[in-house]
């Protein structure tokens, strides 16, 4: 399994400690950033992790900012992406089983790291169930295509 990982400056702690938890069991990640607490943007972390993920050149992904929304809702505009905000363990087993999220997001200033980690480990444990769920991941793309804007229409 290879994990594509990134956070802004308010996410940096927690994206460290999930880096260091991931490599210890023995699971590839690319850390694409911030390296500081020097203030950055996150649309740019979000970017490459989300392109890494839609490339298939990782399986999954983690963004990581202080409350793990901004950070997500970039994400989220990178056609193929599917983050999902977590902070509990249900949500983090749903998600990927009937959402067949790529992305996880938290908050480092929302969520406590123990926890943080219980939700990675659920995350990336868990598979998509398809079925019915598949229908509706769909029916996500079909939207996605349809409001999707050209650069030269968007001009």
């Amino acid at each position: 399994m290879k994990i594509a990982l990134g956070s802004d400056h308010g996410g940096l702690n927690l994206k460290n400690l999930i880096k260091e938890h991931l490599e210890g069991k023995g699971i590839e990640v690319t850390d694409f950033g911030t390296y500081t607490r020097e203030s950055c943007d996150y649309p740019d972390i979000s970017q490459k992790v989300g392109h890494a993920v839609v490339d298939k050149s990782h399986e999954y992904g983690i963004l990581i900012c202080g409350t793990g929304i901004g950070i997500g809702i970039a994400a989220n505009k990178i056609k193929g992406v599917r983050a999902a905000l977590v902070h509990d363990t249900f949500s983090a087993h749903a998600t990927r089983e009937h959402n067949n999220a790529n992305i996880l997001t938290m908050g480092e200033r929302v969520i406590g790291p123990g926890l943080a980690l219980d939700i990675v480990d659920i995350f990336l444990g868990t598979e998509f169930e398809g079925g019915r769920h598949q229908q509706r991941i769909d029916k996500i793309s079909k939207l996605e295509e349809q409001y999707t804007i050209s650069e030269e229409e968007n001009i």
